[in-house]
Formats: C-alpha cells, sequence, structure tokens
C-alpha cells in the first residue's frame, strides 16, 4: 500500500494575505485556504457541513473558521464543528509552506470523505 502524500502547489504564500480565507479548486474540490493571524496556513474543504455554504466567506478567529449563514464553527487542525447548528465535521488537508509556496495535500488527514464521495 502507498502511504506517499502528493502535495501539489496552491499559490505564493504572498497571495495569501495573513487574516484571510480564499477558495481554491483542487482536482473539482472546493477548499478553503485560510492564513491566520499567528501565520499558520490551514486547508478546509470549503463548505459547511450544515448548510452547504462557502466556509472561505467566513470569519476566522484563532484556529476557527466560521460559516457566515448560521454561525457554525470549524476547527482548523482538524475540521470538527466547534458551534452549532453544525454537527459533522469536514475534511482538512495537510499544507506545507516551501520557498515561499503554499502546498496542499490532496488526502484529507482527518478521515472524513469528501463531500461528493459520500
Amino acid at each position: 500500500m502507498d502511504t506517499t502524500e502528493t502535495f501539489i502547489r496552491v499559490c505564493a504564500l504572498s497571495d495569501l494575505p495573513v487574516g484571510t480565507a480564499v477558495r481554491a479548486e483542487i482536482d473539482d474540490t472546493p477548499i478553503a485556504l485560510v492564513h491566520t493571524d499567528t501565520e499558520e496556513v490551514y486547508a478546509i474543504y470549503d463548505e459547511c457541513s450544515h448548510a452547504a455554504v462557502a466556509l472561505s466567506e467566513g470569519e476566522i478567529e484563532g484556529c476557527t473558521l466560521e460559516c457566515w449563514l448560521h454561525g457554525s464553527r470549524f476547527d482548523l487542525r482538524t475540521g470538527e464543528p466547534t458551534g452549532l447548528p453544525a454537527t459533522v465535521p469536514v475534511p482538512v488537508y495537510p499544507v506545507e509552506i516551501r520557498d515561499g509556496d503554499v502546498y496542499l495535500s490532496t488526502v484529507p488527514h482527518n478521515g472524513p470523505a469528501a463531500a461528493g464521495d459520500e
């Protein structure tokens, strides 16, 4: 069994300002890239598990991303909901910063399948 993760370049880190979330389409999968105020970069499936709206349009607070529609919050490290009404986690993806560029693994590391695979 091959357990090697494939990382692909998504953007330059300079294209992702601190304190912002941007949407990226990777192999037809919507991903929210989040650059927190602590200068960490996370990648999370860009659809709220409660209401199917883009999380990338939400507010970042620490290591959480809040859905703009109903206020569900998701831990950027685990994808677990930390605030109702969402109760189902969303996939999160490993990120690496290499030579000033953001690279993303196409395999979620928290186990849930991408929404299109359910």
